[in-house]
């Protein structure tokens, strides 16, 4: 027996999938099957319905047909990609036909299942998908930076993303947090453009992040004194007031 000051074993949470069938019973037979293999699920019979809900809520998979009342599928990933709503997707239709399953795959979809299917099969197919987009999410830093992602250069300053590392021309080299490697790596990739602080967290942190404008200031001003410390000038990246920042290297001695 546990003593009491064992603490509870850990359990894994749930994913949620979220289901966009315009079929009632189809959808809601989904849904048990789906909890009863250990998972939440939302159902969404409308494509507008999905769009809201995923730009507002995290989940882990969206099952979805084509032929919805009020748009394709194929338009709903569209819109997805325009919100910046990034989701592992499973079409599941009733559209057998070779150009559908193709279209399907190469607009960014994780697999295509047509009906009829077999629910064992549906699930199996599921934990696939969610076990390799985990492996992939694993190789990020933060949203906008994978370990893989070459060095680049910063104000004088070397960033390297696979050993979280930034050295500096005094010979020091040093640990950078994940979240500050993230700001570097933006701001690199945006030179001479206003970005707004909106723009800069939902990079970083991700669209759904909840993250305030004062958490990122902190961050920015940790990046700051790093640089400062170790001899390097930080004026051309500066604030645009009531906006954001800017990156401009071309300011430089100016």
């Amino acid at each position: 027996m546990p003593t009491p000051n064992t603490p509870p074993p850990r359990t894994e949470p749930k994913p949620l999938i979220v289901i966009v069938e315009d079929e009632v019973e189809l959808a809601n037979l989904l849904a048990t099957h789906l909890e009863k293999a250990g998972m939440h699920t939302q159902i969404c019979n409308r494509a507008e319905h999905a769009l809201k809900f995923l730009k507002k809520n995290f989940a882990n998979l969206v099952l979805l047909d084509i032929n919805l009342p009020d748009r394709t599928g194929f338009q709903l990933v569209d819109d997805l990609k325009s919100e910046d709503v990034t989701v592992p997707i499973i079409f599941v239709t009733g559209n057998i036909e070779e150009p559908s399953r193709v279209r399907g795959l190469d607009i960014g979809a994780d697999d295509y299942v047509t009906k009829p299917f077999s629910y064992v099969e549906l699930v199996a197919r599921i934990r696939a998908v969610l076990r390799r987009t985990e492996n992939i999410k694993d190789l990020n830093v933060t949203k906008n930076v994978r370990i893989s992602d070459d060095p680049f250069d910063f104000c004088g300053a070397k960033v390297t993303p696979v050993r979280l590392e930034i050295s500096f021309p005094d010979s020091t080299v040093m640990k950078i947090g994940r979240k500050e490697l993230g700001i570097l790596a933006y701001l690199n990739a945006h030179p001479g453009q206003i970005i707004t602080r909106k723009a800069l967290i939902h990079s970083v942190w991700g669209m759904h992040a909840d993250v305030k404008s004062r958490s990122l200031d902190q961050y920015i001003v940790k990046v700051r004194d790093l640089f400062t410390e170790h001899g390097l000038s930080l004026d051309t990246f500066r604030t645009v007031h009531g906006i954001g920042y800017i990156f401009d290297p071309k300011t430089k001695g100016k």
